[in-house]
């Protein structure tokens, strides 16, 4: 039986002991190596698909390797969400999340999933504020007019939003609990029906994101009487905040990146860094200005706070409204 030198065995041994530690430097070297999915909850068009096109361009050449974006639309965002939760934990299936992901989490009453525990928040990219506006022919031009106005008039004001849960409701939901108003919310299927109806006057108000809304305030369509941001938006800089009205009130659309439960801290790592990278791009970072929002860069555990912080605010809106989805 041949025996090997004694020299030999210890550099053999010192291999094996090295092999977990080249694994590892080997695995965060190699991702990605194929193309990642971000799969957007909503159809194409919208507004988190403007957000996922724009961070997935700047991804795609940063990581080398295509970013390809997948619309699952349905349940207000959660057959996304689920597909996302349900796919392996490798980093090549993201999810873009949002708003509606942190108000399902109390809105829908049997969601197959815990979005706060099944995810891993990647990264925050950017929040946009709304706007609160009402159509030209209400008496009003302030919030605090607004405010007296409707409680003048119990009842009579109806507030249009893009459907049971979206965000235009639950800032008008937050709006009523934060002042005591009276609103009749009008849920409409989508944006662009309830924006239609507030120009023609069907409806009185709306919070919308400014993404949709800016160009109907720019031309008069609309009246602005504040946006929901707690700071000015850059778009609208002579807008008040509802905040100087009634204290503390603010309520944005965010957006951010999230993946299954599980993904490697090394990946989640790595697409932290070249989001905040791509946030920092002059392109970038004009674009989400003219979008009307602010780019939010920050670690994962910064979004991870941020996420919490939004699934317990809405969730005490939804309970206040009374809004439920089986």
């Amino acid at each position: 039986m041949t025996t090997l030198p004694r020299r030999r065995l210890l550099s053999l041994a010192g291999a094996m002991l090295a092999l977990p530690a080249l694994s590892c430097l080997a695995h965060a070297q190699a991702y990605p190596n194929r193309p990642i999915r971000l799969i957007v909850g909503f159809v194409a068009g919208g507004g988190q698909s403007i957000v996922a096109h724009l961070i997935g361009q700047s991804l795609s050449e940063r990581l080398g390797q295509p970013v390809v974006i997948e619309n699952r639309p349905g349940a207000g965002g959660n057959i996304g969400a689920e597909a996302v939760i349900r796919s392996a934990p490798d980093g090549y299936t993201l999810l873009l999340c949002g708003s509606p992901n942190s108000i399902n989490a109390t809105l829908y009453t049997k969601l197959s999933f815990d979005f706060a525990q099944d995810i891993t928040p990647v990264a925050d990219i950017m929040h946009v504020p709304l706007i609160m506006e009402v159509n030209p022919e209400l008496p009003v031009k302030t919030v605090a007019e607004f405010i007296a106005h409707a409680k003048a008039n119990p009842g009579k004001i109806n507030f249009a939003s893009a459907g049971i849960g979206s965000p235009q409701h639950a800032a008008g939901e937050l709006f009523k609990m934060m002042t005591g108003v009276a609103l009749q919310h009008v849920p409409y299927r989508g944006t662009a029906p309830a924006l239609t109806d507030l120009l023609a006057g069907q409806v009185q108000v709306m919070f919308d994101p400014t993404t949709s809304s800016i160009g109907h305030v720019q031309s008069g369509k609309v009246r602005a009487l504040a946006v929901t941001s707690l700071k000015r938006a850059d778009v609208l800089p002579d807008t008040p905040t509802v905040a100087d009205t009634v204290p503390d009130y603010e309520a944005s659309s965010w957006y951010g990146i999230c993946g299954p439960k599980g993904v490697p801290a090394d990946i989640v790592a790595r697409l932290n860094k070249e989001v905040n990278a791509s946030l920092g791009e002059e392109r970038i970072k004009t674009r989400i200005v003219e979008l009307g929002g602010y780019a939010t860069p920050g670690t994962s555990a910064d979004f991870a706070k941020t996420l919490a912080s939004e699934i317990d605010k809405w969730g005490k809106v939804v309970k206040f409204s009374g809004a439920k989805v089986e």
